[in-house]
């Protein structure tokens, strides 16, 4: 089975082209560029160097985040522009997951955290069982300080931390725990092939999501809706 796989829910925008276990190739930026002009190109890019035709993609993965509004919108809509006249399977895998990946049998508590601005970061924890990789919590958008809190909550004694908010907290966090770890710089932006490999398991299992109904994970408002949420709430005071 050969999956497309993209993510573009960060500034980071990254492509995979994953056929069963094996990675044919993938293509990471990160450098704010926008997700709406690259993405395409770099499908497009993977297929002719690999010497592939779209039709010979069985399937495709995209990120459901959490993450960037915007960005999640481009990704989301790329992919299912590309599955529906092909006709072909769609799985939406959290980035946070394909994080957690990164880190495949690590000991202890894995917890990757992204930037979701204001010292607030969208998270989940996770550990291996085995080789099983299970999600300890729901999905979050949290302040770091209630993320320490919760982690303490767990009496775990070593915790590995994964993503682009670890530059930004890593000192704090560093400070917080007995036993602490955090992944190289080149593994804290999500990886496509991480998504691709999670969402072939998911494919081979029978599993697909409904392409007209899958959306992305949105763990908070958007700076629109808010920004329109308060001015609502000052018409609402100011005619009291």
């Amino acid at each position: 089975m050969k999956v497309i796989s993209v993510d573009s829910s960060t500034t980071s925008a990254t492509c995979a082209i994953v056929e069963d276990h094996k990675l044919l190739g993938e293509i990471i930026y990160n450098d704010k560029k926008q997700h709406s002009i690259i993405l395409m190109s770099q499908i497009d890019t993977l297929l002719t160097n690999l010497g592939l035709n779209i039709n010979d993609i069985d399937g495709f993965v995209v990120s459901k985040g959490p993450g960037s509004f915007t960005g999640l919108r481009i990704g989301m809509a790329t992919i299912k522009g590309l599955a529906q006249p092909l006709n072909k399977p769609v799985i939406a895998v959290s980035s946070l997951d394909a994080l957690a990946y990164n880190m495949a049998y690590s000991n202890g508590i894995i917890c990757p955290i992204l930037d979701a601005l204001r010292d607030n970061v969208y998270t989940a924890l996770y550990q291996y069982k085995g080789e099983e990789l299970i999600k300890l919590t729901d999905y979050m958008a949290i302040h770091i300080d209630e993320l320490i809190e919760l982690i303490n909550l767990k009496k775990e004694t070593r915790v590995t931390f994964i993503g682009d908010a670890v530059p930004k907290f890593k000192e704090k966090l560093y400070n917080s725990f007995n036993d602490t770890y955090f992944a190289p710089s080149h593994l804290n932006s999500t990886k496509a092939s991480s998504l691709g490999e999670l969402g072939i398991k998911k494919l081979l299992k029978g599993e697909q999501d409904d392409i007209f109904a899958v959306a992305p994970i949105y763990l908070r408002k958007s700076q629109a809706e808010r920004e329109y949420d308060n001015k609502m709430e000052m018409k609402k005071n100011a005619s009291n």
